[in-house]
């Protein structure tokens, strides 16, 4: 029998990291004819467009694939600010019968509501990538474990690494995800921290949506009214890939120094030709692993203790990617 009751038992989570085409299509059933008795697990996350979450979709495609013991079916919005089609996934899902949701949300308190729904009719809830909003869940007295990265520490540890070749006093500007978002205002807070310890001057701070696009408007405007500044440093890759589209317009490339956050494959190769400095690698292609690992012991066992469970965050550098 399903319950209604989310929890999480740390341990030994295994991701088998082979690389799967991905499709990139908003929904995907990843079942076969042979496994109708097998759980269903529904992974909702934002955008695919974005490739940390196409890489996330990958590595719980290669998991189940590798496994056999699930059906999944993928889902994902088009644009990682549509709140409002991720409520409506969780709709489709909890009409679907699945036995467990795993969702990067893409607003901390918006999908509260819904995932309150799911868990009453005896779904299993697991939170990833994007923390829920730890208030708001005491409120609505529900216990969703948290299977994730610690997003302040990660930012602090690049921002560490930058405030390496900066000065005391220098200009730096931040490039802020959602700020309705608990793993935007997390990342922020720890470039703060790491930016306040070097004594740099934080002269400016907005948010671009965690978007390429955006981040390069909000980027170039910044430059031009803080021509001084030394460094940005942006809460995702895709807002520093589009920080470094905005130093190129304005002559930068050579002297701006731009720290992210994901580690995705062109961010990777932007920091061996020197555009970006450093970002954080948080494992992508495993955290949605974490999540149905997770959410498969729920199923196993429901009467298992709620505990949230911290996965790995790693600073990378053009001395990291060489030396492997």
């Amino acid at each position: 029998m399903k319950s209604a009751r989310s929890t999480l038992v740390a341990g030994g989570l295994l991701c088998v990291c082979l690389m799967f085409g991905c499709n990139q299509s908003a929904t995907k059933d990843s079942s076969d004819s042979g496994s109708a008795k097998k759980p269903k697990i529904a992974l909702i996350m934002k955008s695919l467009a974005n490739e940390f979450f196409s890489t996330m979709a990958e590595g719980a495609e290669t998991h189940q694939q590798q496994s056999g013991e699930y059906e999944l079916i993928v889902n994902g919005i088009k644009d990682e600010r549509d709140v409002s089609r991720q409520v409506a996934l969780v709709q489709e899902m909890v009409a679907n019968e699945v036995d467990a949701i795993v969702i990067a949300p893409a607003e901390s308190q918006a999908l509260i509501p819904s995932l309150r729904r799911a868990m009453k009719a005896g779904i299993i809830v697991v939170n990833i990538d994007n923390k829920l909003d730890a208030e708001m869940l005491a409120k609505e007295d529900l216990k969703i474990p948290f299977v994730g990265p610690d997003n302040k520490a990660g930012a602090k540890s690049v921002g560490d690494y930058l405030a390496k070749n900066l000065t005391k006093g220098d200009a730096v500007a931040i490039l802020e995800g959602l700020q309705t978002s608990e793993n935007g205002r997390a990342r922020k807070a720890g470039f703060e921290a790491s930016m306040n310890d070097a004594g740099a001057k934080i002269v400016d701070s907005q948010s671009a949506e965690w978007e390429m696009s955006k981040a390069n408007e909000v980027a170039s405007s910044m430059l031009s009214e803080h021509p001084e500044i030394k460094a940005i440093l942006a809460a995702n890759d895709s807002m520093a890939l589009g920080a470094v589209a905005a130093a190129k317009s304005v002559g930068r490339s050579d002297d701006l120094l731009i720290v992210g956050f994901d580690n995705i494959a062109a961010v990777q190769t932007a920091i061996r030709s020197g555009k970006i400095l450093a970002t954080a690698d948080q494992h992508g292609d495993q955290l949605a692993v974490f999540g149905i690992e997770a959410a498969l012991k729920l199923i196993a066992d429901e009467n298992a203790e709620v505990t949230d469970v911290e996965t790995p965050v790693d600073l990378v550098t053009k001395e990291t990617l060489e030396s492997k």
